[in-house]
């Protein structure tokens, strides 16, 4: 059997998936407790990943990656104003990093004028949301929030002109955030926290391989590799 190096599983894979899977049962257990130590190493661990699956990775990508690591780190302080607004302020930046790199390398901008219902559909959701959400806001909140939610939308158009797993991962991201923003207006739903976590983590983990499978690789990146190994005479 022969695999390439653009779609093999990583080391970084495997303990990406084993520190998901002990974040989301530190948040279903205890969401700020000390459990959650390891949240701020998830995004990390996702660039490894990616550094391990392309030799040329996609700058824009592990751009947004570590903004997203600092925000991950903030947000373990989300009540504390500043920290929430320091933390929106780094995803804004993995946001725009994001948008950045699938606009310039991924096609976006050709495939919203093939598809323009998908933007129309984007940034009208994002003015429903905010509509809906801004009056329950602490009055200091709503200007960050629609900054950042206007950021998170042209993401999401991008996203969705790229289709496949970079579109369903920043819808992932994008009903991550609308969690979240609910959080801040004061309305809950079952399980809030765990299903914020959860859309996060597959989003963050969608965008990135299908960010990566979309990438050309070098002459000679794609080469089979035999699994195992060969028997010497």
């Amino acid at each position: 059997m022969a695999i390439t190096r653009a779609h093999r599983p990583t080391p970084a894979l495997a303990a990406f998936a084993g520190l998901a899977a002990a974040d989301l049962y530190a948040t279903a257990t205890s969401p700020r407790g000390p459990a959650r130590a390891g949240k701020p190493l998830l995004m990390p661990v996702l660039a490894a990943h990616v550094l391990q699956r392309s030799p040329a990775p996609p700058r824009a990508l592990l751009a947004g990656l570590a903004c997203a690591a600092v925000g991950d780190t903030a947000l373990l302080w989300d009540r504390n104003r500043r920290a929430l607004l320091t933390g929106m302020a780094a995803f804004l930046g993995t946001q725009v990093s994001y948008t950045a790199g699938l606009t310039a390398r991924l096609g976006a901008v050709r495939g919203l004028r093939a598809r323009p219902r998908r933007a129309v559909a984007a940034f009208a959701a994002w003015g429903a949301v905010n509509a809906a959400l801004a009056p329950a806001l602490d009055r200091e909140l709503r200007l960050p929030v629609a900054g950042y939610s206007l950021a998170l939308a042209a993401m999401g158009a991008a996203a969705l002109g790229v289709g496949g797993k970079v579109a369903a991962g920043a819808l992932s991201f994008l009903a991550s955030d609308a969690l979240i923003g609910l959080q801040q207006a004061g309305r809950r739903v079952p399980a809030q926290e765990t299903l914020i976590m959860a859309g996060y983590l597959l989003g963050q983990y969608l965008l990135a391989e299908g960010w990566l499978e979309r990438t050309p690789q070098p002459p000679g990146a794609g080469r089979p590799e035999r699994c195992g190994r060969r028997l010497r005479s």
